[in-house]
C-alpha cells in the first residue's frame, strides 16, 4: 500500500458540477475520474460518504456505516425507471451547495422513486435489492432509526418518548411493523448509493485510480450507532453524553475545539472484542481501497471535556485501547490500508502506536515554515513511508493561506523554496511532488489555483461550510496535460491502463 511514488487530488463528491445542486456519483463523476487518470493521478480522496447530520458536516452523521442519499445519481434513477423524467427540473446554485433546498427538493424525489419501486412487481432488481437487506447486517438498525427521526420530527433519539429512545426488544418489533414502509424507503436509498458507489469505484480502478476513503474516529450523539449501541458510550441514564470529545487549543482555535461527540467506553468495548470495530472497518475496506483514519491520535489518547464545558480548554487526555484494538482489527480483517491522521498534539506513545502496525502518517505544507528548520513538515524532514499534502480540507486554499500569513513566513516560504511568490500555490505544489514521501496529495482547489473562497471548512465554525462546488469551465483548457508533465518530472505519474488491482 502507498509504497510507490504516486500523487493523488482531494475533492469530495458534493463539490463535483452536475444537476441538482450539488455533486453526485454520475457522469461527471465518472469525467472527473477520466481527469485523473488524464492527468496521472494514482488516487481520489474523498470525505466521509456517510449522511451529514449537523452543519452538513461529513465528519457529523446519522450513521457511521451508510451513504448519504444526496449524492445519488437522479439520471440513473430516472433510466430505471422508478421516476418520471420530467420530476428532476429544478433550478440551484451552480457554485455552491444550497444543503435545505437540495435535501429538501431530493428527498422528497428520492421518496417518490423508492415508493415507485416497493410498489413494483418481483425483478431482477427486486431480488438484488432484497440480497442486499439481508447481507447488511447495520442495515435494519439505521432504517428504523431514522424512520423514528421522522416518526418524532427530527427530533434527537434522545428527545424522543422513552419507549422509542431506549428501545427494548419487544417495542423494537412493533416500531418494526408499524413503520414498516418508512423502514422500506430507507433501505431502498442505501441500496442505490452501495451499488452507485461500488460501480463508480470500479470505474476507477479500472483506470488505475485507487479510492481514499475517510474515517472519523468519533460518531454523532444523534446516531444510529449511538442509539443502538448506547452500552459502547460514556452516556449517563437518559442517555446524554457525560463528557465529550474535542482538542484542546491548537493551529485552528485559540480554545480548542469543541466537537460534543459522545466518548466511547473502551472497557465495554473490550468485552466484546471490539467487534462494533470490526464491522465499521470492514465496512470501509470493502468501500475505498484505502482508509485516512481522522484523529488517529485519540486511539492512544484522548481529550475528554465536561458535558457542559463551552470551550474545549479544560479537559483531560485520557488513555485510548491503544494496540488492543489494532491488534483486533488486524486479527479479524488481515492487512489494515490505512493513513493515519497524525496532525495535533502528537506524543512519542502515538508515533509508536502509528509505526507498530507501519502505518503512514501526514505533513501538511501550510504548517511548515512557522518555526524553522527543524519544522516536522518542511519537506527535507518527510520520509518515504508517509503521505504528504500542501493542504487538508480544514485547510485554507493554498493561495488563501499565503495571502493569510504574515510577510515574515511568506518570507521564509519563499526562501526555503528558491522562488519569489510570484506563483505561491503553484511552488507549493511542487514542493509536495519533490517530496521524498511516496504519496502526494494535493486538493482540488489548489488544482485550479483559487482563492480563499473555495474553501471546503472552517473548524469551530457551525454553518457555511461543505459547500464549495467547481464548474468545468474552471479547468484551463491544457491542465491535464501540464499536471502530467510535472508529475513524470517528480516520478509520481501512473502509465498505461492496468487496473488499480494490477498496480
Amino acid at each position: 500500500m502507498l509504497n510507490k511514488r504516486g500523487c493523488g487530488i482531494l475533492l469530495h463528491p458534493t463539490s463535483l458540477p452536475g444537476p441538482g445542486g450539488i455533486g453526485s456519483l454520475g457522469s461527471d463523476a465518472r469525467r472527473f475520474i477520466d481527469l485523473l487518470q488524464e492527468m496521472g493521478m494514482s488516487y481520489w480522496q474523498v470525505l466521509p460518504l456517510t449522511p451529514p447530520a449537523c452543519g452538513n458536516s461529513p465528519y457529523s452523521a446519522f450513521t457511521a456505516f451508510g451513504g448519504n442519499p444526496l449524492l445519488i445519481d437522479m439520471e440513473r434513477i430516472v433510466s430505471e425507471g422508478d421516476l418520471a423524467p420530467a420530476s428532476c427540473s429544478g433550478r440551484f446554485p451552480e457554485k455552491r451547495v444550497d444543503f435545505d433546498a437540495v435535501a429538501g427538493a431530493k428527498m422528497e424525489l428520492l421518496y417518490q422513486a423508492g415508493s415507485a419501486f416497493l410498489a413494483g412487481e418481483e425483478s431482477a432488481r427486486r431480488h438484488e435489492f432484497h440480497q442486499f437487506c439481508e447481507a447488511t447486517p447495520w442495515l435494519h438498525d439505521f432504517a428504523l432509526f431514522m424512520a423514528l427521526k421522522r416518526h418524532f420530527h427530527g427530533k434527537s433519539w434522545s428527545r424522543w418518548s422513552g419507549e422509542a429512545a431506549h428501545i427494548t426488544p419487544e417495542k423494537y418489533q412493533n416500531y418494526s411493523e408499524k413503520l414498516g414502509h418508512e423502514i422500506a424507503l430507507q433501505k431502498y436509498l442505501q441500496w442505490q448509493f452501495s451499488r452507485q458507489w461500488r460501480e463508480l469505484r470500479s470505474y476507477a480502478n479500472q483506470r488505475g485510480i485507487a479510492i481514499i476513503g475517510d474515517i472519523p474516529i468519533f460518531v454523532a450523539h444523534d446516531s444510529a450507532d449511538v442509539w443502538s449501541h448506547r452500552q459502547h458510550f460514556l452516556l449517563d441514564s437518559k442517555g446524554v453524553p457525560t463528557i465529550v470529545a474535542g482538542v484542546p487549543p491548537d493551529y485552528f482555535s485559540s480554545n480548542g475545539q469543541l466537537w460534543g461527540n459522545p466518548h466511547y467506553d473502551w472497557d465495554v468495548m473490550e468485552r466484546d472484542g471490539y467487534r462494533w470495530w470490526i464491522e465499521r472497518f470492514k465496512a470501509m475496506f470493502e468501500l475505498f481501497d484505502i482508509v485516512r483514519v481522522d484523529h488517529f491520535r485519540g486511539f492512544e489518547a484522548a481529550w475528554h471535556i465536561p458535558a457542559k464545558a463551552r470551550t474545549a480548554r479544560k479537559g483531560l487526555w485520557i488513555k485510548g485501547p491503544c494496540e488492543k484494538l489494532f491488534d483486533a482489527l488486524q486479527a479479524a480483517l488481515g492487512r489494515l490500508p490505512i493513513i493515519a491522521e497524525d496532525l495535533g498534539v502528537i506524543t512519542p506513545e502515538v508515533t509508536a502506536l502509528r509505526d507498530r502496525y507501519n502505518f503512514p502518517g501526514m505533513k501538511i505544507l501550510q504548517f511548515a515554515f512557522d518555526s524553522g528548520p527543524s519544522n516536522p513538515d518542511l519537506p527535507h524532514r518527510h520520509d518515504k513511508h508517509g503521505v504528504v499534502y500542501t493542504g487538508t480540507h480544514d485547510n485554507n486554499t493554498s493561495k488563501g493561506w499565503y495571502n493569510s500569513i504574515s510577510d515574515a513566513e511568506r518570507h521564509e516560504m519563499n526562501a526555503y523554496l528558491g522562488t519569489a511568490g510570484s506563483d505561491c500555490v503553484g511552488d507549493l505544489t511542487r514542493a509536495a511532488l519533490m517530496s521524498v514521501a511516496n504519496t502526494a496529495i494535493i486538493p482540488f482547489q489548489d488544482i485550479l489555483k483559487l482563492g480563499s473562497e473555495a474553501r471546503m471548512n472552517i473548524p469551530g465554525t457551525p454553518f457555511g461550510n461543505w459547500e464549495w462546488r467547481f464548474s468545468w469551465d474552471m479547468l484551463p483548457q491544457n491542465l491535464a496535460a501540464s499536471v502530467r508533465n510535472q508529475l513524470e518530472r517528480y516520478e509520481r505519474a501512473q502509465h498505461g491502463e492496468k487496473s488499480y488491482e494490477q498496480l
